[in-house]
């Protein structure tokens, strides 16, 4: 990942706000991207009315226990998909992914156990600056961080094709196929490979020059 941009010999460099965000604590990326009110470490079942409790921190603060339920979540959720896709289904290499140094999580509560989770992390995507992640309102705060870094351009995700119930979701969120998203190929005799994920942006408001929020899943 691109942390800062060259300028000419002797021309001081200039860091991006993407290196900003990944250089802050917890606690200042909190306070300076989600911005929270008094109520932001809570999320209440609209069903239910059960209340949960909301964490964020960094991909070395997670403990053994709650890593291990994140990946759960994954492989119990998407692990079919990742198995059918060309992609594969690879846990040594998805761990690795979840613990990237510049990944942050967002984890839902019950008790002090992990019943959901996003992971995020801002970086660049094809030279743009993205926002790299409980349904709704895990979204949400990944769309407010992208709101917040000055040069955010767009949050991404990715997201299987045959997750018809995901992609409706997404879509009701704003998101829409980005640019970079793969396209079908066709082959000599005429078939068409169509490609089995499907690449989903959301343009912030402020539409930022050259950063991305990536959502991790």
């Amino acid at each position: 990942m691109a942390e800062e941009e060259r300028n000419e010999p002797g021309k001081s460099q200039k860091i991006t706000p993407i290196a900003t965000a990944n250089k802050k604590t917890d606690e200042e990326f909190i306070r300076d991207y989600i911005k929270p009110s008094q109520e932001w470490a809570t999320w209440t079942h609209p069903l239910t009315q059960k209340p949960y409790s909301l964490e964020f921190l960094s991909s070395h603060e997670l403990s053994k226990d709650d890593f291990r339920t994140c990946f759960g979540i994954i492989e119990t959720t998407s692990g079919v998909d990742y198995k059918n896709s060309s992609v594969g289904w690879h846990p040594a290499m998805k761990r690795k992914e979840m613990k990237s140094p510049d990944l942050r999580y967002i984890l839902v509560k019950d008790d002090g156990a992990v019943k959901g989770f996003t992971s995020l992390m801002p970086t660049f995507e094809n030279h743009e600056p993205v926002l790299s992640g409980l349904g709704k309102q895990l979204m949400n705060q990944l769309i407010t961080i992208a709101e917040n870094i000055p040069s955010t351009k767009k949050v991404m995700l990715t997201c299987f094709t045959s997750n018809l119930n995901g992609l409706k979701f997404y879509e009701k969120l704003g998101f829409t196929k980005d640019g970079f998203s793969p396209r079908d190929r066709t082959l000599r005799g005429g078939k068409v490979v169509r490609p089995d994920y499907v690449i989903l942006s959301r343009v912030t408001a402020h539409g930022g020059l050259d950063g991305e929020l990536r959502a991790i899943n």
